[in-house]
């Protein structure tokens, strides 16, 4: 026995409602990802979306439908947004709102009261084009980053080619063509879109998830003001450089830095001062370093570089280029940005080496302070040259 449309999209509304229960409850309040919370919006402007189709026939089509083309492609905005939240940063307002307004443009100018498929056109346009921007933002994350991104990718990718095939039987055969009614109607349509729905909410799960799972690893690893390495995280991927190196032969330079009077700065100008002087000064580093090197903050007003490959006294050259960009940086905040002291030591490729580099580097970086500050000093044996 075939269901009718209206059958078929109560059906859809309860796995829907389902589906956004299970998925808040469950997996939202639990990551509190970007992601899960992208998803629970889409799933929501699905459900009320579909909900408004069901009023199609009424005196309320006039505004139900363009409202109903509305909110699907600003579910389908929160599926690309909600990809690109995995790897990169949010999406301008503008883009996302650009498909929905040109949708609400199209729809109400075709005659809604009248015309069931009103900017059907349009709607299936974005609808194709916002899901496959989706499924390309997670093409884009790297293959090793969950077990289900790449399935769901391509998912993804089928219902917008299905959304697609859709506008062009549309467009060459109309709503009422016995092609586009057989294949792409809104019963088809709506079974189709109940399967993806409960496939897409279980592997999206996963990828909440995984998103918590980042998110905590990058926290554990990275220094929260600064943006670069903490102390832990930065002597663990020291070593291991250390050791890729010593296969190679090739040696290093650690770098100590402390920013001059800081102390002052914190009394003078306020907590906020300084902690725009340490930024500044991560910033300074971050422009001037390779991106093979490594840059922590060591704790409180001091750093430390890795630089493979490079020796002492280059390294004292780009403690000069740090200093000088940090100084060209400028602030508001601070009349102006502290002076840093450095002390420099080479670490060679052998056992116990980091430990090593980093006490001579300090007992430099002590030395530099002695001699008045604003100043690279070389470790040099038991002790130090400038």
């Amino acid at each position: 026995m075939m269901l009718d449309t209206g059958t078929l999209r109560v059906a859809l509304a309860l796995v829907d409602l389902t589906l956004l229960l299970l998925f808040y409850f469950i997996t939202f309040r639990r990551t509190r990802s970007a992601y899960s919370g992208w998803w629970c919006m889409a799933l929501l402007l699905f459900l009320v979306g579909n909900a408004a189709y069901m009023l199609s026939g009424t005196a309320y089509q006039a505004w139900a439908n363009p409202a109903g083309n509305v909110l699907l492609v600003t579910g389908a905005a929160s599926i690309w947004a909600g990809g690109r939240s995995l790897r990169a940063p949010a999406l301008p307002l503008w883009q996302l709102a650009a498909g929905p307004a040109i949708t609400a443009v199209a729809s109400v100018l075709d005659h809604p009261a009248t015309n069931v498929w009103a900017g059907g056109p349009v709607y299936l346009a974005l609808m194709a084009i916002l899901i496959g921007l989706g499924s390309r933002e997670l093409f884009l994350l790297e293959r090793g980053y969950s077990r289900v991104h790449r399935p769901l990718a391509v998912g993804a990718g089928i219902l917008a080619v299905f959304y697609l095939g859709r506008l062009v039987a549309f467009l060459a055969d109309g709503p009422d063509g016995a092609v586009f009614a057989a294949a792409f109607g809104s019963a088809p349509m709506t079974v189709f879109t109940a399967v993806t729905l409960v496939v897409a909410s279980f592997t999206m799960a996963e990828l909440s998830y995984e998103q918590q799972t980042t998110d905590l690893r990058a926290r554990a690893t990275v220094d929260g003001l600064t943006g670069l390495l903490n102390r832990s995280a930065f002597l663990d991927l020291a070593e291991n450089e250390l050791r890729r190196l010593r296969g190679t032969g090739t040696t290093a330079s650690v770098i100590l830095a402390d920013l001059d009077h800081f102390k002052a700065i914190n009394d003078q100008f306020g907590h906020p001062a300084g902690d725009t002087a340490l930024q500044a000064f991560a910033r300074a580093c971050a422009g001037t370093v390779r991106s093979t090197d490594l840059v922590g903050r060591y704790g409180g007003e001091e750093f430390i570089l890795l630089l493979p490959g490079v020796t002492p006294e280059r390294a004292r050259e780009i403690a000069a280029d740090i200093s000088t960009r940090l100084q060209q940086s400028g602030s508001e905040i601070i009349p102006r940005l502290p002076t840093v002291s450095y002390g420099i030591a080479a670490a060679d490729a052998g056992p116990g080496s980091l430990d090593a580099a980093v006490a001579s580097a300090d007992a430099a970086l002590y030395q530099a302070k002695t001699l008045g500050r604003d100043r690279a000093v070389l470790a040099s044996g038991g002790g130090a040259r400038k």
